[in-house]
Parts: C-alpha cells; sequence; structure tokens
C-alpha cells in the first residue's frame, strides 16, 4: 500500500495514567472545587444528590484544567509564539489566564454574540479577542490561519489529548471526594459540547468507580451525543436550532471525544430551556452556587425527571458560572 493511499492513523486517545499526570500539573494552580449537598433537595427528589460546583474553578468552570494542562507543555520556542484557541467564552477564559500565568500571548476566535461577561474576562487576562459570526463563518477557518500567520500553537476547546485528561481531573476529584466519605456513587451526570468534560470524567470514572453508570447531557436542539451514541455513530445537529445554553453548541461530537465516550457513557439525556433556567434557579437557593444555563443542564435533566434517581446517589457536575445578569434574572424569576 502507497503512502497515498495508506488509511488513515485513528487519533491517539488518553488513558487514565493522563489524568493522572495532568491532576500532578494542575495542582495548586487548578482549585479543588467541593461536592455540595442540599438536604431539602434530596427530601424533595427521593435522592442523595451531589453537586460539583465548578463554578468556584478558576476562571469560573472547569475549563481552566484542560487549558493549563496543555499550555504548560509548550516547549521555550513555542511559548515565545504563542497560541490561539475558539471558543464561546469559558475555554477563552481558560487558555487565557493559562496563557497568562505560563507568559505567552494568546489569540482568542470568539462569536459575536457570546456572553459579554466572558469577552471581558477573557480580555481581562491579557488575551487578544478576535469576533466572528458563528452562524455565518466557520471559528476553525480564522483559528486554523491565525494560526498559520503567527506561528501559534492552536489548543483545541475538546479535541486534544491533554485538554481531556486535564477536564478529566473533574471526575478524578469526583470520585476521591465520594469515596472519602464512603458514598458509592450509581450515576454521574456533566454536559457536553463537544464531550471532552465528559470523556475525561468517564476515563475517571471507569477506573476508580467502574460500577458507576456515566450519562452525559445536552439542550434541546444540541444533542448530537445523545443520538450519537444511540446509533453508535457521530451524527450532527441540525441546522437553525437555537439555546440559551450557549457554552453547548457545538454541532457534532469530537473526533478524539466520541470513540471514548461511545465505550464509556452509559446514555444522553436532553433537557429545555426552561428546565435549564430552573436549574439555575434551584442552584441558587438551595445550594447558593451561580450556575450558567450550559453549566446547569445536568442538574436540570435530574430535576426534570430525565433519569430515575429515587433511592439512589447521584453526582451533578455544574461546569460553569459565567452567565450574563439579565439571563441570570430570568431563571431567578423562575423562583
Amino acid at each position: 500500500m502507497t503512502a497515498a493511499h495508506a488509511t488513515p492513523l485513528a487519533p491517539a486517545l488518553p488513558d487514565f495514567a493522563a489524568v493522572e499526570d495532568a491532576a500532578k500539573r494542575i495542582a495548586g494552580l487548578a482549585v479543588v472545587t467541593p461536592l455540595l449537598e442540599a438536604p431539602l433537595l434530596n427530601a424533595t427528589l427521593g435522592c442523595r444528590l451531589l453537586v460539583k460546583a465548578e463554578p468556584l474553578q478558576r476562571t469560573g468552570s472547569f475549563k481552566f484544567r484542560g487549558a493549563y494542562n496543555r499550555i504548560s507543555r509548550l516547549t521555550a520556542d513555542e511559548r515565545k509564539r504563542g497560541v490561539v484557541a475558539f471558543s464561546s467564552g469559558n475555554h477563552a477564559q481558560g487558555v487565557a489566564a493559562a496563557a497568562q500565568l505560563v507568559g505567552t500571548p494568546a489569540v482568542i476566535v470568539m462569536p459575536s454574540d457570546a456572553p459579554a461577561i466572558k469577552v471581558a474576562n477573557t480580555r481581562a487576562y491579557g488575551a487578544e479577542v478576535v469576533a466572528y459570526d458563528r452562524w455565518r463563518e466557520s471559528r476553525e477557518e480564522i483559528g486554523a490561519r491565525l494560526t498559520a500567520e503567527r506561528g501559534a500553537v492552536l489548543v483545541p476547546p475538546y479535541d486534544d489529548v491533554h485538554v481531556i485528561a486535564g477536564q478529566g481531573t473533574v471526575g478524578l476529584e469526583v470520585a476521591q471526594q465520594a469515596a472519602a466519605q464512603g458514598i458509592t456513587l450509581d450515576a454521574v451526570l456533566a454536559c457536553a459540547s463537544g464531550g471532552g468534560l465528559i470523556a475525561g470524567i468517564a476515563l475517571a470514572m471507569e477506573r476508580l468507580s467502574p460500577r458507576t453508570e456515566v450519562f452525559v447531557c445536552e439542550p434541546a436542539g444540541f444533542d448530537d451525543h445523545a443520538r450519537s451514541l444511540a446509533g453508535g455513530s457521530r451524527v450532527a445537529n441540525a441546522p437553525g436550532a437555537s439555546s440559551i445554553c450557549d457554552a453547548l453548541l457545538a454541532t457534532t461530537p469530537g473526533d478524539i471525544t466520541f470513540p471514548i465516550n461511545n465505550r464509556l457513557l452509559r446514555g444522553g439525556l436532553v433537557a429545555s430551556d426552561d428546565e435549564v433556567l430552573r436549574a439555575m434557579a434551584v442552584a441558587f437557593r438551595d445550594l447558593k452556587l451561580v450556575v450558567e444555563p450550559g453549566g446547569a443542564v445536568g442538574l436540570a435533566a435530574v430535576l426534570a425527571g430525565k433519569l430515575p434517581v429515587r433511592g439512589r446517589t447521584i453526582a451533578v457536575v455544574c461546569s460553569g458560572g459565567n452567565v450574563d445578569p439579565a439571563t441570570y434574572g430570568r431563571a431567578l424569576a423562575m423562583l
């Protein structure tokens, strides 16, 4: 077989050892976020619900974990040339903060309709922001062009071994924190855009709590993971859908993340925008936690009864808390 006709190699996949290595690399920089519990909410649901509070993470979401795990591995020459990323906001902030810590310039491609708080925070960390129209332009193409022009290193939001491993430290902590309290987890739920967080969590749970079921949670209209898992191959979302969950609008599962998720996830759950807003309100009322729409999808799935939970112990990752005041006001109005 000639090189021109050779079968493309499958992408390298991270494993649990990579998650453990990421945990060592981010130690002392990333926050070990708590597992929160509200007895009154437990009584209402008839289960024990543990919420991993990633809004309390550095930059307000889990994304700092993967960004720092990747960017801290740059060579001296790569640090001089800088990094490029594309993101609706949370990965942008994680990359900007990690780049600032490492001492490398960062350029972030962000949609023009990204929440203002996410854009402002990204710039505050010292990154250059390049805006684009998410409905008419390709962030991947813009990112590739900027990477070539500047000789920079692209830091993808999910399809990267080190990014996935870094996000997997969320699952590592959940498993360790539950075990320290003598808790056996029946299920763990987390959101997905491209699938890096849920893939990393699944790798950690496979090793540390193999009987725990792992579910991916998505907003209605963007349930590409749920449908891909059901069919066993990647499918795309239909064009024209919209959601308040700005952090979860990727069109298809990732090339690297899906093989992991297809092997390890129990299934996918879907929540509507109204269910997400109610979950944000409940997080405020019962957990005293500010959660953004995308970060509340897992909690929304539990509260809306998308998964049988009575008599079980469930962990839900609330992945971020970077929400504009107007959207948060809509959520609190649900109380």
